[in-house]
């Protein structure tokens, strides 16, 4: 018998369990059956990691499996359509990326958050969640605890709005067209972008995915920018996404070989299962002593920032 910590004052009992890797892989073949869907994903992660069952080293897989999901996503779009989506959202993405990161820092002053912690959760919010942060926590020379409360404020609210917005979306009656840029623009990371997408409907995925991206290109020139204000900054840890390119060169090749039509739909099916996989992964990497770390002041500083963001798009695009 094996007491399992769960909360300060709430524990359960683990009854010769053991290592929980077979209970990771049971979920992950899981997750490859139609019936689990992104939100169901999300939420059997949460529930694993708050009953205790955490696997220390499988999620450090969780980002490549992401990358590789949306590279095969590709396969299965068409290239008209990526590059109308494109056209339409390059405008608002450069007037959100700019309002939020200018925004986000005014309100870090105000709430007296760390400096490197406020600039990464804009980052987060104005781009694409984690991988933003991750590129540029290394140009910032951040303290890894700053790493960690930017990236759990950005995660916990990844999970809320993966399950919120298709809700907003369908009492609001939004086109999948208004959803999956709105999605785009408003969710932090990009799994709960494909994540909500898939769960409004297939023209909301094709959309969010391909808006999203397009919004994730911008981690150069912020990038840049950062290293460029900073004096501290390392300006030779600036990383191009080559996961993108890879992405805009399967759409590319699906559309000058059509003749492989049949093999796309098995590699955009795979794309899309990966998804859900990652979804699982992010989920019960989500700890209640991690959301507790990242203090108040953090979160509200991210709150209010996606917020403003939501709303603001939101009605923007329903213009």
């Amino acid at each position: 018998m094996k007491r399992i910590n769960i909360f300060n004052n709430f524990s359960i009992v683990e009854k010769g369990l053991g290592n929980p890797k077979w209970l990771y892989s049971t979920i992950i073949c899981i997750c490859f059956l139609p019936i689990v869907s992104p939100a169901i994903a999300l939420l059997m992660g949460i529930a694993l990691s708050l009953l205790g069952f955490r696997h220390e080293n499988i999620h450090k897989h969780t980002s490549r499996i992401l990358q590789l999901s949306i590279v095969l996503l590709g396969f299965g779009m068409n290239l008209g359509d990526v590059i109308t989506a494109s056209k339409s959202g390059f405008i608002e993405t450069f007037f959100s990326v700019t309002f939020v990161m200018v925004f986000g820092m005014l309100l870090g002053k105000l709430f007296k958050v760390e400096k490197n912690i406020a600039l990464l959760i804009s980052t987060g919010t104005a781009i694409c969640g984690g991988s933003a942060i991750a590129a540029v926590a290394p140009i910032l020379k951040s303290e890894n605890h700053q790493n960690s409360f930017a990236l759990i404020v950005v995660f916990v609210l990844n999970a809320i709005a993966l399950l919120l917005f298709p809700y907003i979306g369908h009492n609001l009656g939004l086109s999948q067209e208004v959803f999956g840029n709105w999605a785009a623009i408003a969710i932090h990371d990009t799994s709960s972008v494909v994540g909500a997408g898939a769960i409004y409907g297939e023209k909301a995925l094709h959309i969010a995915t391909t808006v999203k991206l397009i919004r994730a290109l911008w981690i150069i020139p912020l990038s840049l920018t950062i290293a460029f204000l900073n004096k501290t900054a390392d300006k030779s840890a600036i990383k191009f996404p080559w996961f993108i390119l890879l992405f805009v060169l399967a759409i590319i090749f699906a559309n000058i070989f059509p003749s492989l039509q049949p093999s796309y739909e098995h590699f955009s099916w795979l794309g899309r299962r990966g998804m859900v996989i990652a979804l699982f992964l992010i989920g019960s990497n989500i700890t209640i002593k991690q959301i507790k770390q990242s203090g108040a002041k953090s979160f509200a500083l991210g709150i209010i920032l996606w917020c403003i963001t939501a709303i603001g798009s939101l009605l923007i695009l329903m213009q």
